[in-house]
């Protein structure tokens, strides 16, 4: 551990802080869409360049916070360099497949799809470890799974009109999978704040570029969506997430995406009047089930994998 980066006193296997971090870390990040759309209506300007503006508002000051904690990025490796560059090009290229998604299918399908790196980040995870879930974290997964399904089944639909934006969201939890296993692999020996930093300055040059490509309005006539994007999902998502990835497992993170969902949900009912049924509370117990579940300590194993 290094410094200020170290983690709390642990309970049920992992620790207290960094899963406080990492449940605020996604609270933060499922305010996201809502931003984006703020950005078109608003500020008038394209999802990518609304991804770019997220990227370019955060970096300064994501600099002057790993100057400020004495979090120094110091010599890191050509390797390290290389991981944290192609994870801030796969993280640029995530934003930008999500972003315009969104504007073409419905928030519950951009939510659903894009967080697809729920089940996908704990298999990179047991892939790591070579070994198998055990019955806990299996069901665990399963519960999870079951209580995204129920949430958002009610409002999910699948047709022609949203295909093309469904697909981008889709491609985008993908992406965002590849970034998360690059920001682990850096967290095993940078701490958080270079990590971030780092990773937020090469995504910044691609969107810009890909924005302009579109031919999207860049330059926004109100800054308000634009910063409220910065801060709720960069600098506050992304830090706490980034953070809580060098004290907890995969699984955990994966399992943890699934309460942006929730959050979705709560934002469409305080904004939209979209009332939560019986089933949507259904799925929001069996997610919390879940997120108690991974927290216990792995004592019941399933044999290595091979």
């Amino acid at each position: 551990m290094h410094g200020s980066d170290r983690p709390r006193k642990s309970f049920g296997g992992v620790s207290s802080f960094a899963f406080a971090a990492l449940l605020g870390g996604n609270i933060a990040l499922a305010f996201g869409p809502l931003f984006v759309r703020l950005a078109d209506t608003e500020a008038h300007v394209g999802p990518v360049a609304a991804a770019f503006w997220r990227l370019a508002l955060a970096a300064p000051v994501l600099l002057l916070l790993t100057r400020g904690s004495g979090q120094s990025i110091g010599r890191i490796g050509k390797a390290m360099v290389a991981a944290i560059a192609l994870g801030g090009i796969f993280f640029a290229a995530d934003l930008g497949s999500w972003h315009l998604g969104i504007l073409k299918t419905k928030l519950a399908n951009a939510t659903l799809l894009g967080n697809s790196a729920s089940l996908i980040f704990p298999l990179y995870g047991f892939l790591i470890a070579r070994t198998w879930p055990t019955r806990g974290q299996s069901l665990a997964l399963l519960l999870a799974l079951a209580g995204g399904v129920l949430l958002l089944g009610r409002s999910y639909e699948l047709s022609h009109q949203n295909l093309i934006g469904d697909l981008l969201c889709l491609l985008a939890g993908f992406l965002y999978t590849f970034y998360l296993i690059a920001i682990d692999r850096a967290r095993a020996s940078l701490q958080a704040w270079p990590v971030l930093a780092l990773s937020t300055i090469a995504g910044i040059l691609p969107l810009l570029l890909f924005a302009k490509l579109l031919g999207e309005t860049v330059w926004p006539q109100a800054w308000g969506p634009l910063i409220g994007l910065a801060l709720g999902s960069q600098l506050i998502g992304q830090g706490l997430l980034v953070f809580a990835m060098g004290h907890v497992r995969p699984l955990v993170t994966g399992l943890a995406f699934l309460t942006q969902p929730v959050v979705a949900a709560a934002i469409g009912w305080a904004l939209y009047g979209e009332a939560l049924a019986p089933l949507d509370w259904l799925g929001v117990a069996l997610i919390a089930a879940a997120m108690v579940l991974v927290r216990r300590p792995a004592t019941d194993p399933l044999p290595p994998a091979d």
